[in-house]
């Protein structure tokens, strides 16, 4: 059985929760800059080259990449011979976004209520997610995500029969919905299976996989690739002002589901689409 403090993760979660809302993981930035380059000329290059000077700037002067450093999601990965020692884990958790977005001097945007809307002036509570795994070791993972592309996520509860084509249609109308209002050049995590609320959070952690990685599944892979390609021919470019790229990249996530429905859950990510995973 391994012992781990939780000043281990409140320490570790502070430093990703500033380096995060600092510095893009490298799949993400090599495709900005890459969409910069293959863009036609015009506005939508303009605007690419303008994201690759923004995130230059945010890594090597430590400012935030977008003004919005987002509300903090943070996967927990925990192996089963794993002891957790000190304040429970769920406040510890709370405690390193709490230190990181105060000690980073990153913006909090958090409320306390949905309705009454008094900011707690620290950014918690995060979202937190739990995993039971085997062995004696802590994957932790931390996305901050923005609200002008998260407003713009949808769930839909398909029929089976709708199959590949109707998941297809739901993913454009969406992206067609969200147009300039999430930033793109977007990411899109997509969701699919599972219920009502899990295939929201497949899609939330498809947006932390590496684009870069191919699904083992090859009916994924080829559906991530197609609607890569439509969206990208939708024309609505960087900023929504026209041009090839306005996505970076497709991502979808699958789970088992009822022989009755079809969840697809669709979580749209502007391009500042932030993610970092560490082991302890």
């Amino acid at each position: 059985m391994r012992v781990i403090h939780t000043d281990i993760i409140i320490n570790e979660i502070k430093d990703m929760c500033i380096k995060a809302n600092h510095e893009l993981s490298a799949d993400i930035s090599e495709r900005i800059v890459a969409a910069e380059k293959n863009e036609n000329e015009g506005i939508g290059k303009q605007i690419l080259g303008q994201l690759v000077t923004n995130m230059d700037i945010a890594k090597n002067e430590m400012i935030p990449i977008c003004q919005d450093t987002g509300m903090t999601t943070v996967f927990m990965k925990i192996g089963q011979d794993v002891h957790i020692e000190g304040m429970p884990l769920t406040e510890a958790i709370n405690e390193g976004i709490r230190r990181g977005y105060e000690e980073g001097y990153l913006r909090k945007s958090v409320v306390t209520d949905p309705i009454e809307r008094v900011n707690t002036k620290d950014n918690t509570p995060g979202i937190i997610h739990y995993d039971i795994v085997s062995g004696e070791e802590v994957v932790i993972t931390v996305a901050p995500k923005g609200f002008g592309s998260e407003n713009m996520s949808r769930v839909y509860m398909l029929k089976p029969a709708d199959g590949i084509d109707g998941i297809k249609k739901a993913v454009i109308e969406t992206v067609k919905l969200a147009g300039p209002n999430a930033c793109p050049p977007m990411v899109v995590g997509i969701g699919i299976g599972g219920n009502f609320e899990k295939c929201a959070e497949l899609a939330k952690k498809a947006l932390t996989r590496n684009a870069d990685v191919i699904p083992e599944k090859e009916y994924v892979a080829t559906l991530e690739k197609e609607l890569l390609e439509e969206i990208n021919s939708l024309d609505i470019g960087p900023g929504g002002l026209g041009g090839k790229t306005t996505a970076l990249a497709v991502n979808i996530e699958t789970y088992p589901t009822h022989i009755a429905g079809l969840p697809v859950g669709i979580n749209i990510c502007c391009h500042v689409n932030r993610h970092i995973t560490r082991t302890i």
